[in-house]
């Protein structure tokens, strides 16, 4: 096999697993959830979740009906490089990717007015879904790895990316986002969340950090910022699937990026779904 068709062979696998798969500390973060949950309903949703997410692991079968859009974050060592025949045979990958999953076709045909109002309708191929715009960061290590994440719509739809007045304290930005959580999570519907964050100086640099924050977040270690975000808004008793439990949020994730001398800080919040984040990761 050449290193043309390696690339793509390994993306597709990559998110076969993203979109049927949940990491190791996921699974152990439901596990808490169901051990600390007093709802017998929201605690019998919790338990389903994750035997659902078993039984999709086991037949490489979609988490969920909405198989999400794929967002990429290619991470780049020292001494690696990426050309433009990498980004190809990597697109290919998702292409190929979707079409085992399968995806569910979602992709707007026609032109740039036709996308927005749908008139050009539907492709039936779960390949011609286009990427999101590929995130690259540079990596400390010497190697390339991809992360591939699938962005369902509910979270699109309930999530915010807004300016916060901090007031030079924490606390006042920390409470902001808490309101937004508690909004959103009451309104996603497919609860248990977890919160992705980003906080920069622009809409765009927020999104970005959001992601990055999702790549990076651990259910297992969460910064006492996340913790006291993820313990405020579980104050509310959304419950999962809204069924007034204990449990809301199981994990969130925040990255802090650089910020500017200002009175406001730019932030961006991701109430992902239940199944969310599906995300797996391959070294290229």
């Amino acid at each position: 096999m050449n290193y043309e068709k390696e690339i793509i062979e390994k993306v597709s696998k990559t998110l076969v697993e993203a979109g049927s798969t949940f990491l190791a500390d996921k699974k152990r973060a439901y596990e808490r959830a169901i051990k600390i949950e007093k709802n017998p309903q929201a605690k019998w949703v919790l338990e389903t979740i994750l035997e659902n997410a078993e039984i999709a692991e086991k037949n490489k079968s979609p988490l969920c009906d909405d198989t999400g859009i794929p967002h990429l974050l290619l991470e780049i060592g020292k001494n690696q490089s990426v050309t433009g025949t990498m980004i190809e045979n990597i697109k290919e990958g998702v292409r190929e990717g979707l079409r085992k999953l399968p995806g569910r076709p979602m992709a707007i045909q026609g032109n740039e007015m036709q996308r927005i109002d749908q008139s050009g309708g539907l492709s039936s191929n779960p390949a011609d879904l286009e990427i999101a715009p590929i995130q690259i960061r540079y990596s400390e290590d010497d190697k390339i790895r991809l992360h591939i994440l699938m962005f369902g719509g509910g979270p699109a739809i309930r999530g915010k990316t807004y300016r916060v007045f901090h007031k030079h304290n924490i606390e006042v930005v920390k409470k902001e986002i808490v309101e937004w959580a508690k909004q959103a999570t009451a309104e996603l519907g497919c609860t248990p969340c977890t919160l992705g964050i980003g906080i920069g100086r622009s809409a765009f640099e927020a999104s970005s950090l959001m992601v990055q924050a999702l790549v990076d977040g651990n259910y297992d270690e969460q910064s006492e910022f996340e913790q006291d975000i993820t313990d405020a808004v579980n104050e509310s008793k959304t419950g999962a699937l809204g069924l007034r439990g204990d449990v809301t949020v199981i994990g969130t994730f925040a990255k802090i990026g650089p910020q500017r001398a200002s009175g406001v800080r730019i932030v961006c919040l991701r109430p992902c779904c239940c199944f969310e984040p599906r995300i797996a990761t391959v070294e290229l």
